[in-house]
């Protein structure tokens, strides 16, 4: 084995098994070493890397387990889904109308959305699918993160990260001859509150950080070995300690943990801001004010992920006071404390939020007073940036698939959309395919 080759096999030995953060769950950060695997920044002493937006910020919130979308965009005008939701139909009277002429209203636990619809800040986009649906959770869900009706493959967010910062696309290893670059460029990671972070931003070379709580993402490299307990300490100009040859792996390594250390301290720091609104008392209020609390602190993290699970709802789902109200009344009032908590810093207008679920639920309600796995489903967009109002039309009731909703637009065309006028970036090289980008700024 070459040299060359050496040192690749150690970087990518020390990525899979090497130093660790807290939690468990954590893959390496990409901004921990001082090559390709960082996010878009500028080297040290220049300025930002030409045509990359880096002011520019997109979260993801997903809803898993199936959001029943027929109960957030209610199509209150059509006879057919009282028809076949007689136990779980939202009444009319209680829809949350959007616009006097319009035929689809909203939830009413979704009232902190319709005051973000009011105020502008809201995209319904209706009848988002793709072509021969799944109906299980976990196929479904990989064909979301990946783009791609397989499900197989690195996901849409991590190509988009490689793409901007590795050269996605050249060799195997993101240079023309496939072997491993080593520009001298780091940033921040994309970063998923949770146990684990998503596949959806998983991508060949840049690798995403995830954490439940600040507490977990902390230094733990005496865990590791004693000679990583003070990365800081006695550091020649190299980043390395006297002694150590700066070439080395043990080099390496000691930059990997300095590097560590530092974006550790520096997101713990973030999250420790007390926030600016008001947010509900529950896991995503208090997920969103971790985020906010990051950008404000002025990370240069560009896209941030948050899910809220529990819309499995076979049973018991309830109309306008059940279990999925409650759920649907969690997701939109975190929202909009999120956004008066942007607003506050005078960082809303950066942020764009994207709200999906895997899958809609089945036209018809069940024997069990609840829903079954459908296919269609509305999607919402959310910032001042957006294109504010009803996007497309509502799937037919009449006109169904074996008793479910056929789709209206395919979700790749929402992502098309993002990447191109959002994030600055080349959707079909991404998304490894040419799709019609929807219009999805205002």
């Amino acid at each position: 084995m070459d040299l060359h080759n050496a040192n690749a096999y150690t970087r990518r030995h020390f990525l899979g098994t090497g130093l660790t953060l807290a939690s468990a769950s954590l893959t390496l950060p990409a901004f921990i070493q001082r090559s390709a695997f960082g996010l878009p920044m500028a080297a040290e002493g220049m300025g930002s890397i030409p045509g990359v937006d880096e002011d520019r910020i997109l979260v993801v919130l997903q809803l898993g387990g199936g959001n029943d979308g027929l109960n957030n965009v209610v199509p209150f005008r059509d006879d057919n889904y009282y028809r076949r939701r007689q136990g779980i139909g939202i009444p009319a009277d209680r829809v949350l109308r959007l616009g006097t002429n319009s035929d689809v209203g909203l939830h009413p636990g979704l009232q902190a959305f319709k005051e973000l619809y009011d105020d502008g800040m809201l995209s319904v986009i209706q009848g988002v699918g793709y072509p021969n649906p799944n109906r299980s959770h976990f196929k479904s869900m990989d064909i979301w993160h990946t783009a791609d009706t397989s499900g197989t493959g690195d996901g849409w967010l991590g190509r988009y990260v490689d793409a901007e910062c590795c050269g996605y696309g050249k060799g195997e290893s993101g240079t023309p001859d496939g072997s491993v670059p080593t520009p001298e460029v780091s940033g921040q990671p994309t970063i998923a509150i949770g146990r684990e972070a998503p596949l959806a931003m998983q991508g060949r070379k840049a690798k995403p950080v995830s954490f439940e709580t600040p507490d977990l993402f902390r230094w733990t490299g005496k865990d590791v070995h004693e000679s990583l307990a003070e990365p800081y300490a006695s550091l020649t100009t190299q980043g390395v300690h006297e002694g150590v040859d700066a070439d080395s792996a043990a080099g390496f390594l000691m930059r990997t943990a300095l590097d560590a250390q530092v974006s550790s301290d520096l997101i713990r720091k973030a999250v420790r801001q007390a926030p600016l609104a008001q947010y509900p008392g529950n896991t995503l209020g208090r997920d969103l004010a971790m985020v906010a609390s990051m950008i404000r602190a002025g990370l240069k993290t560009r896209v941030y992920y948050v899910s809220l699970g529990g819309f499995d709802t076979h049973a018991g789902q309830g109309g306008s006071n059940g279990r999925h109200a409650q759920l649907l009344q969690t997701y939109a009032t975190a929202m909009r404390a999120f956004y008066q908590d942007l607003k506050a810093s005078e960082n809303d207008s950066r942020v764009m939020t994207m709200v999906f679920s895997e899958f809609g639920r089945r036209v018809a309600q069940n024997a069990s007073g609840g829903t079954d796995h459908g296919t269609a489903a509305p999607m919402f967009l959310v910032g001042p940036m957006v294109r504010p109002g009803v996007i497309g039309n509502h799937p037919s009731l009449s006109d169904l698939d074996d008793g479910d909703l056929k789709y209206k637009i395919d979700f790749r065309s929402v992502y098309a959309g993002i990447l191109e006028d959002w994030l600055s970036a080349d959707s079909k090289a991404i998304l490894e395919k040419s799709y019609k980008k929807l219009p999805v700024l205002g």
